[in-house]
């Protein structure tokens, strides 16, 4: 029994020098010098994480205008200051847990040394004796430092060398911080149950106030928790906790912090806490359908380098871009148009704003509700932002528009329109009866033979565009459609393990492209709009406003910059060129529907199987894509009213996706009061009409000098001249058909017998009346005037 007491002295004096002499009794049990400088460097680094104070916290997700809509955390936690703290909780852990807090030097010598002692004859440790200092050491260890499994079991073994270690870190801290900061410090990081850790989360999850608020039952309640958390449960055992908080109001009375008559007062209260625990969701599973826009924040910004680990400890503020009114404006529309309980047809829809050096994501929505209950109609996949469906059909055109309009060709270009096309080196395959190695393509509908550029992409015949791919190559209407902001486009390989989807295009050289048979990341289509509504100006899309740390300190996010796509004056043109889809064209019933008068460019896109349909609309205010796909295993087509697979498919990028884009941004003041831009002059001719403007009037000689000027081949073809003189040009075209006429073609120059202009007799006026009034769906009063001009010329009458 000596030989325990002098043991016991000399570990006395070893607590009193900060536990040095025990460490230096280190060797004598197989440790080195290089272990315990190890181990007196991670000992350093413990307690400058220590007394830095900070633990892990909770990150709150919320939208533009501040309000959450989600929480990440690996620990329910919200740190306070010693003045948000009520007195009577600090009293109550004093008194229970460590009288002697404001005496001690961080280690209770006394009481230590009877435990050590004790635990030494135990051959363990049997007794604890831990001061609040030591305590906030091993739970700081354990609930902070601890990374792996390991270092949380070595954080709370039961063995003599980690009491050391804690009791010279506990010394070690009363040096360095005041013991309100130490009391605070524990407070915070200390858990109490049903997942609340410190105090402020725990007065919340229990009393629903906070922690300033605490009074001294309430205060002695939690204080009494902390012995263990799991088992003094007052939702599970309220017998046991109501016995623990009177135990510490007694403690409270022995160390002269309330009276005995006050004591009995508050023992005789119920315990008073809320009917349930008032916990917090976590992750973005709390964002209902919000979730898509958080969770694709939340990629977002590990891609930027910050970790969901990070995310999950630092107590950030993450404020995204997402507008409340907008984010319910999209919900609602694609909720009515695709209901989120049809199985196998899923919708869905981004709305960005556009701007030459920004490009916030307003909304991001599924018509599936955000949830892990499949039979519920829920998901958690991406679906508005990642490779979905089947293609965007006919909103390809658009990008292969751009390539002819960036070639020189017009708005007013006139493009021929046969009823079938059959294309040599474009692939093979497309409509029925097609020869080996051709690429066949039809139209979907009846359209007249003629049409300009811009009609065409209000109708959206299929055959000249596939003529517009052939001329100006798949390969730059591939790499236009990527610059504008398909970019999955130029990575993904599911179509080939050695090609991405773009490569693969441009190396097979499918003129299928201009007709959108791929999938696409709908995020990405929507920024095509905008690239477009920007001038030809591409950003990256983006769904943070800001990120804060704890302190209010906002961090920097490294995003790329932003990039000229496309000439300004030629996304423009586009833009002008789209605008009369809505009006006249394929979205002209649905934007009539809903009262649409706004301008607006606009195409519509629908699979050559009804598989998928798209609808790309933009002005200044807004871009918007929304997009219906089957997000189930069958390949059926979709049907229109309502949207559903079925057996012949019926639906149209102009029927559900238009209507969802109307019924949506009649709600968004940004898109009723946005704007489109006019084309220039220039591109409403186009560089080939304006050239051949300047032939025409032109004698035989002069165009011809003029043409092969400019690096063309020329070749000669007489036709009527109507009263122009014998060897004028009357007009010229490119020999092989083709709408573009660029150096090194061969111009075919059209030059008058100089036979005598038509005689044009007075039409009787009843006639006349007649023909103003005659009409053909699609065809405007000159295209009827120059249709009887043909007909005239060709019968050889006046």
């Amino acid at each position: 029994m000596s030989a325990l007491k002098s043991l016991g002295s000399l570990l006395a004096a070893t607590v009193a020098a900060g536990v040095m002499g025990a460490l230096a009794l280190a060797p004598a049990a197989g440790i080195t010098g290089a272990a315990i400088a190890r181990t007196d460097a991670a000992m350093q680094t413990n307690l400058a994480d220590m007394t830095d104070g900070t633990a892990p916290g909770v990150t709150t997700i919320t939208d533009v205008d501040g309000n959450p809509m989600a929480w990440l955390y690996s620990q329910r936690r919200y740190e306070v200051n010693g003045d948000q703290i009520s007195q009577t909780v600090k009293d109550a852990l004093v008194s229970v847990e460590d009288r002697r807090f404001y005496e001690h030097e961080g280690v209770d010598l006394q009481g230590t040394a009877r435990a050590l002692i004790t635990n030494l004859a135990a051959g363990g440790v049997a007794e604890g004796a831990s001061t609040i200092n030591q305590q906030y050491v091993k739970n700081h260890l354990l609930l902070v430092d601890a990374k792996t499994e390991e270092e949380q079991a070595r954080a709370i073994e039961q063995s003599i060398p980690r009491k050391l270690r804690e009791m010279r870190m506990a010394s070690e801290l009363d040096k360095i911080l005041t013991k309100d900061e130490i009391l605070t410090r524990y407070l915070n990081i200390v858990p109490f149950g049903n997942g609340a850790y410190g105090i402020e989360a725990a007065s919340q999850t229990y009393f629903g106030i906070p922690a300033a608020e605490l009074n001294v039952p309430q205060g002695a309640m939690l204080a009494g928790i902390v012995q263990s958390s799991s088992y003094l449960d007052p939702y599970n055992n309220p017998d046991g906790v109501l016995e623990r908080r009177n135990t510490v109001l007694q403690t409270m009375v022995s160390t002269g912090r309330l009276t005995q008559e006050d004591a009995d007062r508050y023992a005789a209260e119920p315990l008073g806490v809320l009917e349930e625990p008032r916990t917090l969701p976590n992750g973005c599973i709390a964002a209902g359908d919000r979730g898509f826009f958080c969770d694709y924040a939340l990629t977002y910004l590990q891609a930027k380098g910050i970790s969901l680990d990070d995310l999950k400890h630092g107590a950030y503020t993450i404020r995204t871009t997402l507008d409340p009114a907008v984010q319910d404006a999209a919900r609602d529309a694609l909720a009515d148009q695709v209901d989120p309980m049809t199985q196998g047809v899923a919708g869905v829809m981004n709305v960005l704003r556009p701007g030459a050096d920004t490009r916030d994501i307003l909304a991001m929505a599924s018509s599936r509700h955000y949830g892990l209950n499949l039979e519920n109609g829920e998901t958690v996949l991406p679906q508005p932002s990642s490779m979905v469906g089947y293609g965007a059909g006919s909103i390809f055109k658009v990008f292969t528009a751009a390539a002819a309009l960036e070639d020189g060709i017009g708005l007013d270009t006139v493009l021929d329109v046969p009823t079938r096309y059959e294309a040599q080196g474009l692939g093979e395959g497309g409509a029925k009866n097609c020869p080996p190695k051709t690429y066949c393509v039809e139209n979907s509908g009846q359209y007249r033979p003629q049409m300009s550029l811009r009609d065409a992409l209000a109708h959206s015949p299929n055959t000249p565009f596939v003529k517009l791919i052939e001329d100006v190559g798949v390969p730059k209407v591939v790499d236009i459609s990527v610059r504008l902001g398909l970019r999955s486009l130029a990575v993904d390989k599911s179509y080939n393990e050695e090609y991405s989807i773009a490569d693969y295009f441009k190396a097979a050289n499918l003129g299928s492209y201009t007709l959108g048979p791929i999938s696409v990341n709908p995020l990405e289509l929507a920024n095509v709009g905008a690239t477009l509504a920007s001038g030809g100006r591409w950003c990256e899309p983006n769904p943070i406003a800001s990120i804060t740390d704890r302190n209010g300190q906002e961090l920097y996010l490294e995003r790329p910059a932003c990039e000229n796509a496309l000439d300004p004056e030629v996304a423009d043109a586009l833009a002008d060129g789209l605008s009369e889809d809505a009006i006249k064209g394929t979205a002209a019933n649905a934007a009539s529907a809903f009262g649409w008068s706004a301008p607006l460019a606009a195409k519509t896109g629908t699979t050559e199987n009804h598989q998928s349909a798209g609808f790309l609309g933009f002005n200044s205010g807004i871009a918007a894509a929304p997009y219906i796909y089957n997000d189930g295993t069958s390949t059926a087509p979709l049907c229109t009213s309502p949207a559903r697979q079925c057996q012949e498919g019926s639906m149209y990028g102009g029927t559900e996706p238009a209507r969802i884009f109307f019924e949506a941004a009649n709600r968004i003041p940004a898109a009723t009061q946005g704007d489109i831009p006019e084309a220039s002059a220039k591109l409403e001719k186009g560089k080939t009409q304006e050239f051949i403007e300047q032939l025409r009037g032109l004698m035989e000689a002069d165009a011809r000098k003029k043409a092969e000027g400019a690096g063309y081949k020329v070749t000669t073809q007489i036709v009527r001249g109507n009263g122009r003189p014998r060897g004028q040009v009357v007009d010229a075209r490119n020999a092989d058909g083709s709408a573009f006429i660029k150096e090194g073609d061969t111009i075919s120059l059209q030059i008058s017998d100089g036979s005598p202009a038509p005689v044009v007799r007075p039409q009787p006026e009843e006639r006349e009346d007649l023909e103003n009034r005659f009409e053909i769906p699609g065809f405007t009063q000159e295209d009827i005037e120059r249709f009887n001009e043909q007909l005239r010329d060709a019968l050889g009458r006046p």
